[in-house]
């Protein structure tokens, strides 16, 4: 689905234009032009590739997705690949590919699945037209990547509650099943992370001013961007320590119960061991045995028996090995 919106100056946002003036819209210079296109159809690529004259990089770039976070420089516009998050209540975080073609007067924006960052970018320009007043197409860039990665947060702050929630578990119950979602979460910050340092990457090139199309006023914007990117960079690397900290500490809480089991069986084992020895040397039958034949033979081998064991008992006890 191919939506068109168009921007001019004190004149706001005229919405759902025909396709079919795509080609004319993208040449004009005194308006932005906004294309949103989602779930996009070969025709749909078609189209805008003969608009916008679109490399066949760049388009092959469109039809596959699957790509990583990038900035690609050709004669009249740049794509940029972003990355939208969201984290389902049924599942763990998602990440969303979106990519943005932008040109002196024209932005076009091509992804798979509903981002809320986009209905909140043209809500916003439809509702403060005069704060944008006199910005260019950057500025529109600047808009919907701050939405992007203002939608980071929830994930990150869903990620710390889980996290909380697992170190309360290894160290309450010590449960190894903690193991298993601890690994799992550490995959998902991994993913996270594939995506988010590399987006850094494209606003610092952004940033050192590689191309015109963004100029002073949009370059400070862009700044708080990236300043964001790496605070969900710096809480991920902080959380995947947190992670293996807890993934040490649960092993080590394996280890220790283990280590209490053996000592209490090799206890037990003793004990059960030297009673063993006194019944065995009483059990030898020998005709000339003094005890064999002896009224309080068979007490007096079993007081033996438990007063080996009782002693051995009470010195296992006051070593902590019971």
């Amino acid at each position: 689905m191919i939506t068109i919106k168009v921007h001019r100056d004190g004149d706001g946002i005229h919405g759902d234009l025909s396709v079919a003036r795509l080609a004319e819209l993208l040449k004009r210079t005194d308006t932005i032009t906004w294309v949103d296109v989602e779930s996009p159809s070969p025709d749909d690529l078609q189209r805008l590739g003969e608009a916008v004259s679109l490399h066949p990089l760049a388009r092959e770039d469109a039809e596959r997705f699957r790509q990583r976070p990038k900035l690609d420089h050709y004669d009249t516009y740049l794509v940029i690949i972003f990355f939208a998050l969201s984290w389902p209540e049924a599942a763990g975080p998602q990440t969303h590919e979106i990519h943005l073609i932008v040109g002196e007067n024209f932005l076009i924006t091509i992804h798979h699945d509903p981002l809320p960052a986009i209905a909140e970018t043209a809500d916003r320009w439809g509702r403060q037209v005069s704060g944008r007043a006199g910005y260019g197409v950057g500025f529109l860039v600047y808009d919907l990547l701050d939405a992007i990665v203002d939608d980071y947060f929830p994930v990150i702050d869903s990620l710390a509650e889980r996290i909380d929630a697992l170190e309360s578990e290894v160290f309450a119950t010590g449960e190894p099943r903690a193991q298993a979602a601890i690994f799992a979460l550490k995959k998902d910050l991994l993913t996270l992370r594939r995506v988010v340092a590399p987006e850094r990457d494209v606003l610092n090139a952004i940033l050192r001013r590689d191309t015109p199309l963004f100029g002073d006023r949009e370059i400070v914007y862009l700044q708080d961007v990236y300043d964001h990117l790496l605070r969900v960079t710096d809480a991920i690397d902080l959380y995947r320590d947190l992670l293996s900290s807890a993934i040490d500490a649960s092993l080590s809480l394996t280890g220790n119960r283990l280590n209490q089991i053996m000592r209490t069986l090799t206890a037990s084992s003793i004990i059960l061991m030297s009673m063993t020895v006194v019944a065995s040397v009483y059990g030898m039958n020998f005709d000339f045995m003094p005890e064999l034949h002896w009224t309080l033979g068979y007490p007096f081998a079993l007081g033996l028996m438990l007063a080996v064991g009782g002693t051995l008992l009470l010195v296992f006890r006051r070593s902590g090995w019971l």
